[in-house]
């Protein structure tokens, strides 16, 4: 059964939010510029956003959790309103990760909460890897560590049929400029409800931000190899968070990452699919809440 209204396979599509009236902050970090918006103080937690979402798609988030931490809600490199040209052919959840240590020492600090949602659960955990002491607690809302399933019993089929029927179909529309199309193969791949069946306004937040799914659908390396010996190396706090009515292939991921990463904690939100926060706000609000209360006590 579909609940899912608004997403994209491992992305938020149609996460946005409108009538944000906070005007972002850009920086200049890896020769690229970022921008972001802040709220609340306290200790540091870094939103980072889904494939075509941008720092607006955390609103119920940046509200919820602004009371009790400085809350920075961060648009990443190919996301509106940034503006980056696409140069190189292999951009990955790990540029990213470089691209938030740098956007991290620019703001000065030392330690972060952090979470992150689909891609931009995929470039926390990178971060978490490669800079452990900078990190109070991770939470991981379905990453595509896809990698990670290929050697399992079922693992390459899942693969491989997500690759054939979503992936390189939405390549090929990118590479012919259809990114109408890209974007609707993505959705109905997923979520079974393309792009033209969107409003208007969410169909131009998309396009918007097309240009991301157009760096990865396009990239010689957009599911970056985490292996099992970094993730049982994994001494954070981790939460783990998938969705109810997920896909096939974001289930088994989880799954393997709740396998491998010790003391994990695993948690399924309910009456939602792929998008968490935007599916089901409420629950992942008091999720995420909960969980950094405890790494506390």
């Amino acid at each position: 059964m579909r609940y899912v209204l608004a997403s994209s396979f491992f992305f938020v599509l149609f996460a946005q939010v409108f009538g944000q009236s906070t005007q972002p902050i850009k920086l200049q970090v890896n020769g690229v510029e970022l921008h972001y918006i802040e709220k609340g103080q306290g200790e540091a937690l870094i939103l980072i956003h889904g494939g075509i979402g941008d720092y607006r798609s955390w609103n119920s988030q940046l509200q919820a959790f602004a009371p009790d931490y400085q809350v920075i809600s961060y648009s990443r490199r190919y996301h509106y309103p940034n503006q980056n040209a696409l140069l190189a052919t292999n951009h990955s959840a790990l540029i990213e990760a470089k691209d938030l240590a740098a956007f991290l020492k620019k703001l000065k600090f030392k330690r972060v909460h952090l979470v992150g949602q689909s891609y931009g659960a995929l470039t926390a955990l990178f971060f978490a890897i490669k800079h452990p002491e900078m990190v109070r607690t991770l939470v991981l809302g379905e990453p595509p560590a896809h990698q990670l399933i290929r050697n399992s019993s079922d693992g390459e089929a899942i693969y491989q049929n997500f690759m054939t029927n979503t992936w390189k179909p939405a390549a090929e529309a990118f590479r012919k400029g259809e990114d109408k199309r890209a974007l609707d193969v993505l959705a109905l791949g997923i979520a079974g409800k393309g792009f033209n069946e969107l409003p208007p306004a969410a169909q131009a937040s998309q396009l918007e931000n097309a240009l991301s799914m157009k760096s990865l659908t396009l990239s010689s390396n957009p599911f970056s190899v985490v292996t099992s010996d970094e993730l049982t190396r994994l001494k954070v706090p981790v939460l783990i968070l998938t969705g109810e009515n997920t896909t096939r292939i974001h289930r088994r991921v989880t799954q393997e990452l709740a396998r491998l990463i010790p003391k994990a904690k695993e948690v399924t939100i309910p009456r939602s699919s792929h998008p968490m926060p935007s599916d089901n706000p409420q629950v992942f609000n008091e999720t995420v809440r909960e969980f950094l209360r405890a790494s506390k006590r």
